[in-house]
């Protein structure tokens, strides 16, 4: 789960980078400006994440769903053939 790892990186940079600033010998207002920047980016990041993890998990439905297709298919298959066995 490369995503989940990249969302804690984000988060964990983004709480370090705000800690740091809040100590850090600058005017409030540049601070302010920063951790508003900062916080922009953080959003987009999630944001850029969860989107890559709803289309993973639409090709994961599109290949269960190809997959259980599938097994469907060679059971009616196998019945098919169970039954011309059965009937001689």
């Amino acid at each position: 789960m490369k995503t989940d790892k990249l969302v804690w990186f984000v988060a964990g940079a983004s709480i370090g980078a705000t800690l740091a600033l809040l100590f850090a010998p600058q005017s409030g207002k540049d601070t302010r400006r920063y951790i508003g920047k900062q916080a922009r980016k953080g959003r987009e990041a999630l944001a850029d994440a969860s989107e890559e993890m709803m289309e993973k998990g639409r090709d994961l439905y599109e290949r269960g769903r190809e997959m259980a297709e599938e097994v469907a298919g060679e059971a009616t298959d196998l019945i098919d053939r169970g039954r011309r066995i059965l009937e001689g």
